[in-house]
This record gives C-alpha cells, sequence and structure tokens, in this order.
C-alpha cells in the first residue's frame, strides 16, 4: 500500500459517502423514513467531509513507504500500523477511546514494539479506518433503503394502491422464484402483508416457504434484521463520535505515553526535561541512524545511552562542562559526538543527505568559501562581457571595486536562499522548564543600557518588569546594566539624579514582585566612568 493507493481509495471513500448522503437527504426530502443510522449520517456529515479533507491534507505522497510491513495473515503487504488500527477498531465497534487505545497499543508491544513513524501515524491511520468503517456502515444503509422500496413496490403491486386492482400473485412474484430473497427485502415485505386482507394470505405463505427454503422463518428474519440495524446504528454513531473525539486528542502526549524509545530515554537520562522540540529532535536522529544501520530505533536508543553513561566519562569531574555534555545521549544523537557514535553502530549515511554532511562538515568556513566563489562569478560575468580591445585593465579593475560591494550582497542573498530552502535551519536544543527555571539553573537577565534621560530610564525599567513577566517563575534574576555615556570628567551634573531614578525603579519593582529565594529578583548593575 503506497500514499497514492490511500489517496484513491480515499477518493473512493468520500464518493461513496457523499452518494450515500445525498440518498439520504432525498429520502427525507421526499417524507420517507430513515434509520437512526441514516440520521446520524446525514446530521453529521460535514463533521465527515472535515475528516476526508483533513486526511487528504495530512497525507504525504510517500506515506507508508517506511513503515513495516505485514508478511501474513488478512493484511499481507499492508503496513503493520494499519493491521493495528484495525484490530483497535474492529475490537471496539469504532468507538475511540484514548486510555483503550493507549493500553492496546502498549499491550501489542509487549509482543512486538512499534517504530516512532508507526506510532506518528497511528492518528491518521485511525481516521483512515473509521472512514473505511462509515463506507461499508452507508452502503448498508442506501442497500437497505433500496430494498425496503423494491419490496413496498411489490407490496403495492399485490394490495392495489390509489384505487388500481391487486396484480395476480404469480405475475408478482415471477421474478422472484429462483433468487434468494434479501433479508431486509423480506422482513418489508413480511411487515407490510402481514394484518392485511385476505386475499394475500396465499402471499404470504408463498413468502413463508421461500424463508423456509432458505433455513429460516419470517419471525427470525426480523429479529435478525433488527439486529442488523440495531448493529449499523450503534457503529455510525461510535464512527462520529470518534471521529470528534480524535480531533480534540493531543495526540503528541498519546504518542509519548505509549513510545518504548521515550521511555528508554526517559529511565536514563534527563530526556523529560527537555522541550517537545528537542524530543523530536532525539527521536528523528534514533530514526535515521536506525534506518541506516542493522540495529533497531530501541537498540540505537540504548546505544546512545550507553555511550552517554561510559565508565571514563562518569570518572571525569562534575564541574567539567564538556564532559557533562557528553554525559548526555543528545551528545551523541544530534551533537559533537555524533560522528563517533555512527561508527559505533554502523551507520551508513544515504547518498541524499551526502550534501547536508558535506556543508555541517565545513561549518561557517564553507559558508564564506560559498560566498566568495559566488561573488566572484557575479562580479566576473559583466567583466567579461565588458571586455574587449577597447577597455583597458585599469577601467576593469576600477569597475570591479565598484561592483565588489553589490557582487557580495548579491552573492550572500543567493547563498542564504539556498542554504534555507535546501538544509533548512538546525533548531537548538532547550530544556522545557514547566515550572520555571530551577535552583541549580539560576538564571540571570542582563539588559544594557546608557543612563540618558530618565524618560529612557522608566522605558528600560517598563522592559524589564516586561521581561519578567513573560517568564515570572522560578530562578530567573533581572538586571538592568547601567552605564553612563561618556563625559569629560567623572562626575557631570544629573548624574545622581538618574542614578537615584534608576535604584528607585529596581526597589519599587522588588516591592511590587517579591524578592526570589536568593534575595531580590530586579537588580541595578551601575559601572562607574
Amino acid at each position: 500500500m503506497t500514499g497514492r493507493s490511500l489517496a484513491v481509495r480515499l477518493r473512493d471513500n468520500e464518493s461513496v459517502l457523499l452518494q450515500a448522503y445525498r440518498a439520504i437527504a432525498n429520502a427525507v426530502g421526499e417524507g420517507g423514513a430513515i434509520t437512526p443510522a441514516a440520521e446520524w449520517l446525514l446530521d453529521n456529515y460535514h463533521l465527515v467531509e472535515e475528516q476526508v479533507r483533513e486526511i487528504r491534507d495530512d497525507l504525504p505522497r510517500g506515506y507508508y513507504r517506511q513503515l513495516p510491513k505485514l508478511a501474513a495473515g488478512p493484511f499481507a503487504g499492508y503496513p503493520r500500523i494499519l493491521g493495528v488500527a484495525w484490530a483497535f477498531v474492529a475490537h471496539t465497534d469504532s468507538r475511540f477511546d484514548p486510555e483503550m487505545l493507549r493500553r492496546f497499543v502498549r499491550a501489542y508491544q509487549r509482543v512486538q514494539p512499534l517504530t516512532i513513524g508507526e506510532l506518528w501515524a497511528v492518528a491518521i491511520t485511525l481516521r483512515i479506518v473509521l472512514v473505511e468503517n462509515l463506507r461499508r456502515a452507508a452502503r448498508r444503509i442506501v442497500t437497505g433503503r433500496a430494498a425496503r422500496q423494491e419490496a413496498d413496490a411489490l407490496a403495492d403491486r399485490l394490495l392495489g394502491v390509489n384505487g388500481r386492482p391487486g396484480e395476480p400473485m404469480r405475475l408478482v412474484f415471477q421474478q422472484y422464484e429462483q433468487a434468494p430473497l434479501p433479508g431486509t427485502f423480506a422482513v418489508q415485505l413480511v411487515q407490510r402483508l402481514r394484518g392485511q386482507d385476505p386475499k394475500v394470505t396465499r402471499a404470504l405463505m408463498w413468502l413463508e416457504e421461500r424463508l423456509a427454503a432458505q433455513g429460516t422463518t419470517a419471525d427470525e428474519i426480523v429479529h435478525d434484521e433488527h439486529q442488523r440495524q440495531g448493529a449499523t446504528n450503534v457503529t455510525v454513531r461510535n464512527v462520529i463520535t470518534s471521529m470528534r473525539l480524535i480531533s480534540d486528542i493531543d495526540w503528541a502526549e498519546l504518542f509519548e505515553n505509549v513510545s518504548l524509545v521515550d521511555d528508554a530515554l526517559r529511565a536514563g537520562s534527563n530526556f523529560a526535561d527537555m522541550d517537545f522540540p528537542t524530543r523530536n529532535l532525539y527521536r528523528s536522529a534514533i530514526e535515521e541512524l536506525a534506518r541506516g544501520s542493522k540495529l533497531t530505533e530501541l537498540e540505537i536508543a540504548r546505544a546512545a545511552l550507553l555511550a552517554a553513561n561510559d565508565p571514563q566519562r562518569q570518572s571525569q569531574k562534575e564541574g567539567d562542562a564538556v564532559h557533562c555534555r557528553e554525559r548526555d545521549p543528545g551528545y551523541h544523537l544530534i551533537a559533537g559526538g555524533r560522528r563517533a557514535f555512527e561508527k559505533t553502530v554502523g551507520f551508513r549515511a544515504p547518498i541524499r543527505s551526502w550534501p547536508a554532511r558535506f556543508n555541517a562538515a565545513l561549518g561557517i568556513g564553507g559558508y564564506i568559501g560559498s560566498v566568495i566563489v559566488v561573488a566572484a562569478i557575479v562580479l566576473s560575468l559583466p567583466l567579461l562581457a565588458l571586455a574587449g580591445p577597447g577597455i583597458a585593465l585599469w577601467g576593469l579593475g576600477l569597475l570591479a571595486l565598484l561592483g565588489l560591494i553589490p557582487s557580495i550582497d548579491v552573492a550572500m542573498a543567493l547563498v542564504n536562499r539556498g542554504v534555507t530552502r535546501e538544509l533548512g535551519a538546525t533548531i537548538l536544543p532547550g530544556l522545557e522548564l514547566r515550572d520555571g527555571v530551577p535552583p541549580h539553573l539560576r538564571t540571570m537577565v542582563a539588559v544594557p543600557t546608557l543612563l540618558t534621560t530618565r524618560a529612557a530610564l522608566e522605558e528600560q525599567i517598563e522592559r524589564l518588569e516586561i521581561h519578567h513577566l513573560a517568564s515570572p517563575d522560578g530562578e530567573l534574576y533581572f538586571a538592568l546594566l547601567s552605564d553612563w555615556v561618556d563625559a569629560v570628567a567623572e562626575n557631570v551634573e544629573g548624574d545622581d539624579a538618574l542614578l537615584d531614578a534608576a535604584a528607585a525603579g529596581i526597589a519599587r519593582l522588588n516591592r511590587l514582585y517579591g524578592p526570589a529565594t536568593g534575595g531580590d529578583r530586579f537588580l541595578l548593575l551601575h559601572r562607574r566612568r
């Protein structure tokens, strides 16, 4: 199964559901009765359209291409996660419950761990399976209504309507003598004929004989039909309700609750303290390393933890910042230890990643070199066009000097655009700090300023207050790092008044917001001339 085949199937499902919706709407417009399942579909079709649109928008062209496939069973050749989602939906009759899904995925992974890509695919795969289930229910609704309409038409011919006499039974039943009678058709016919004029008793007897030949009775098919309708009603209701719930779920949180890779990293490092983009960086690196090696993602995560907990690094003194970094698995996954770790796990980089890796290896030198080369090309093209017998060398040299700075500007713009488009930006790792900055990470935010006028000083103090309001929790301190403007003497008139105003402003903030655990939260750090 590929992203394209899924897209084709999705369009087919959308078409079937739209046809069912129109058929139900037409039936209501004509004053006909519809089943509760049809009412659910009619009233909530806008939600179905929204789900289909979201699936179509979120379904990448290469979706499922890199996901593990099943080798046997009814889903052989299909992505394993599709089988998992289908089993969950079948087990719950399309009723979605986040906690039940979490337990289901956890139980499955006790037998076979799922990859990071598979876990991220759970949400869209569930949507696909729910739409597929709704398609089948919609077909049953439309087929059932068509069968009931056919039975009504046959009953009208037997009974006679609008003043027309009833037709002979042999003529009416002629086309139904050979083929088995569909359950919905037979039930509707039984309900129409029972309690009618005695002259249709022979028709009821014929119907009972046909049902007996099929191994059933009128009462049994009525009971079975009611059960089928009830099951369809429950399925459609559950699908619609689940579609609503799925849209409200925080899938990132559910993913992290079922990821075995996350479990391993949380247990062996401060992975849980990182912010979500950083945790995603770790996971993406693990995915890449697993695809390029013979190890699984879980084995890669454990290898990174093993490298971080190397006894040689553990013996280093705690205050050594370099070795503190090396004791985090992220150092080996996304930072300076990546190349050595790749050798450890036997990683072979794919060809498409070579340009980015080469650029990363060159660093700032490669960027400057690229700018120089592009600037030289931009500058040389017009000079070559102008070069000729009538142009002196000194003239070309003068033009080159005049065009040097514009050429560099153009080169930087082109290189920046190329780097941004082809390589993208790298997210810097960060801590989540859910409860603010902890004591062992006590931080000071220093805002440098020159004391010039009282109005400018008040503006700086107000900005300092805004910084605090943006991050009011934890061991975070704010300092106004002030200095005087240049003067001929160390002290000039007005200095003391400005300094007193600065001290008063800082004192006001401390009174207003209170101290931190380590003392005043707002500080004035002033440098003398």
